[in-house]
């Protein structure tokens, strides 16, 4: 179990961003790149957000589960993010088991034909490039608000591993996004360093108090609009409740408009 960034700038700007400043990055993903390789997974369940490419105000659930055998990404134009379309396998019977089990304490939506954005794009491009892994992908609303509550995203992890130890096989979890950022906005390229530090000092100690604590509107103030993706976060921590974590690395990354880092949660399988 991980989590890491999903910024588009990490694909899209890499070529003109200072080596010196987004190097300690690329190195990290790489070595979580190594480490996903010798786990020999059969299945990665990804939790990410939605940047409005399958789902809007008409119809915002807080938290859907991808059922598909496939699922085709990315939606950005290829010339912007600079990864070619493809389609990533899916296993739906999985799918469904976890979905099944998950919905015995938390609420789900679920759907059949999601397509991929950067939240899931950019990790897996780094991570498996060979696109060989099937993909689970969980959305979680960090778009529009009234957002799920951070305890519920925490619930929502809890079921997962719960519904994850009940299934045969090797299976990774991947949480995406944050860490602080402001989007498509007149401070984009802001790093809220403190802020990071803090929250990622939380997931490292895994203690959900801690994790929980933020209100939306700190937040906002605080990570900027893009914070509220610290939600996968949580997620990926609440299923390694009672464990803690590694900080692989951190490093703010102004050239793609984010703090960059990449944490690993240790996983008790006995």
């Amino acid at each position: 179990a991980a989590a890491t960034n999903h910024a588009p700038g990490i694909t899209s700007r890499r070529a003109t961003a200072p080596e010196e400043e987004v190097a300690p990055f690329f190195e990290g993903i790489e070595r979580l790149r190594q480490r996903i390789e010798a786990a020999r997974l059969d299945a990665l369940v990804m939790v990410s957000s939605d940047h409005i490419q399958n789902l809007y105000m008409d119809n915002m659930p807080s938290f859907v589960i991808g059922l598909g055998d496939a699922f085709d990404g990315p939606t950005e134009d290829e010339h912007f993010l600079r990864i070619p379309k493809t389609r990533v396998p899916g296993r739906p019977e999985l799918a469904a088991a976890l979905a099944g089990e998950i919905m015995e304490t938390v609420d789900l939506a679920y759907s059949g034909e999601l397509a991929l954005d950067h939240g899931f794009m950019v990790p897996l491009h780094f991570l498996t490039p060979g696109m060989t892994v099937p993909v689970v992908p969980i959305i979680v609303n960090c778009m529009f608000p009234p957002f799920p509550k951070l305890g519920r995203a925490w619930e929502l992890g809890r079921a997962l591993r719960r519904a994850i130890d009940k299934q045969p096989g090797r299976i990774g979890l991947l949480g995406t996004g944050g860490l602080s950022h402001w989007p498509a906005a007149p401070l984009s390229g802001k790093v809220a360093i403190e802020w990071d530090r803090e929250f990622l000092d939380a997931m490292v100690r895994n203690r959900r108090e801690d994790l929980v604590r933020y209100s939306d509107e700190e937040i906002e103030r605080d990570g900027g609009p893009g914070g509220h993706e610290i939600r996968s976060w949580i997620a990926v921590a609440g299923a390694c409740e009672g464990s803690g974590g590694t900080l692989d690395f951190y490093t703010p990354l102004p050239s793609f408009a984010i703090g960059g880092a990449v944490i690993e949660m240790d996983v008790d399988v006995t």
